[in-house]
């Protein structure tokens, strides 16, 4: 097996405690190699926990790795990872990419500029359920679908952070089940949008080749547990699939293999800035319907 790819992570929140950090940390594919975050006390306690180090500045970080992984608001990881890229570092960047479109756009040409591979931290996909779901679909006639993600992540918790307590549910839930639809569908090229404020977003798809679909998101549902997942339709049945608990464990495991073997092979990963990019292109002309 290669060397393991050496990881630096910015960001020591909930999410960097919970996800990032022991990943990377315990896959055999990739190595830690410091932690750094805005709060010093912080990063130090996290690095000490994963046998690494924390660092003083983003520019030491970038100096002990060859990848960067981030746990921190969309707009500040947008600013860091075009640091990152045309350091020549390759990006594990979190969903989604940016807190605007332009931002998005800017990162996503930097990382094009740079030459450097990017893997973005759409967790259900590398679910093996969502997988053997989406080879599914190859072989099913689907006349439409609907995706939904129930949950009550804003009423407190480690997800009622300022930006989602801001934004709501669109630009935090709403990745995954667009991402699932456009895939298991085709490529989204319109979308309609329509929401109660921040309490419930729906969406209507409009797919490349004709197909709808549609999609529900609430933040602010004590609903339990929640609920996630897809349903596509055709003229015989029904093909659905389950994200509330498709994603553990064995998930992120494979995140940290994917992220290895491409920055490896120098392949691009299927899930990388331009996907990030596209799924923001939609979300970016949902979220201006909403506002005017």
């Amino acid at each position: 097996m290669s060397e393991p790819v050496a990881v630096g992570l910015i960001g020591a929140g909930p999410w960097a405690s919970l996800v990032h950090a022991p990943v990377l940390a315990s896959s055999p594919h990739t190595r830690l190699a410091g932690v750094w975050a805005r709060r010093a006390d912080a990063a130090a306690e996290l690095a000490t926990r994963h046998e690494t180090d924390a660092v003083a500045t983003v520019d030491e970080l970038f100096e002990r790795c060859e990848a960067v992984a981030f746990a921190v608001p969309p707009d500040v990881q947008a600013e860091l990872a075009v640091r990152a890229a045309r350091a020549g570092k390759h990006l594990l960047l979190e969903k989604p990419i940016a807190g605007d479109l332009a931002a998005a756009e800017h990162l996503a040409s930097a990382v094009q500029e740079a030459g450097v591979r990017s893997v973005v931290v759409l967790s259900w996909r590398y679910a093996s359920s969502v997988r053997a779901f989406l080879d599914a679909t190859y072989t099913f006639d689907a006349i439409g679908g609907r995706g939904v993600f129930v949950s009550g992540a804003l009423l407190g918790g480690m997800f009622a952070t300022p930006w989602r307590l801001e934004r709501g549910p669109l630009l935090d839930l709403g990745p995954h089940v667009v991402d699932l639809l456009d895939a298991a569908l085709g490529p989204v090229r319109n979308v309609r949008a329509a929401a109660n404020g921040l309490d419930w977003v729906e969406l209507v798809l409009q797919h490349e080749g004709g197909l709808v679909s549609s999609a529900s998101l609430c933040a602010t549902s004590a609903v339990q547990p929640h609920r996630a997942g897809v349903e596509l339709y055709s003229q015989s049945g029904v093909l659905e699939i389950d994200c509330a608990t498709a994603v553990g464990p064995e998930a992120f495991a494979t995140l940290a293999e994917e992220l290895a073997t491409t920055i490896r092979s120098g392949n691009d990963h299927p899930l990388d800035v331009h996907r990030g990019l596209h799924l923001q292109r939609v979300l970016a002309n949902a979220e201006a319907q909403l506002t005017r």
